[in-house]
């Protein structure tokens, strides 16, 4: 999966996912065999991130000037 997906559906959770907005996601094979992503949402008090289902984003990929700077904020 890749490093960064855009929330296409935010249904039951408007207030930790804003649809158009690129999320970080983390590593989790196990999330991953159940169709679910890890990914640090707007909440950000978890570090660890929340689990998602998998088609509420799209994966995409970023030019690494855009990657560092989401990095580096913590997106």
């Amino acid at each position: 999966m890749s490093e960064f997906v855009i929330c296409i559906n935010n249904d039951g959770n408007p207030a930790s996912l804003l649809v158009g907005k690129v999320y970080r996601t983390l590593p989790d094979t196990e999330a991953q065999s159940h169709s679910m992503l890890r990914v640090i949402d707007e909440d950000k008090s978890e570090p660890d991130g929340y689990l998602y289902p998998a088609s509420m984003f799209a994966p995409i990929e970023l030019p690494e000037v855009a990657r560092r700077a989401l990095m580096a904020v913590g997106a």
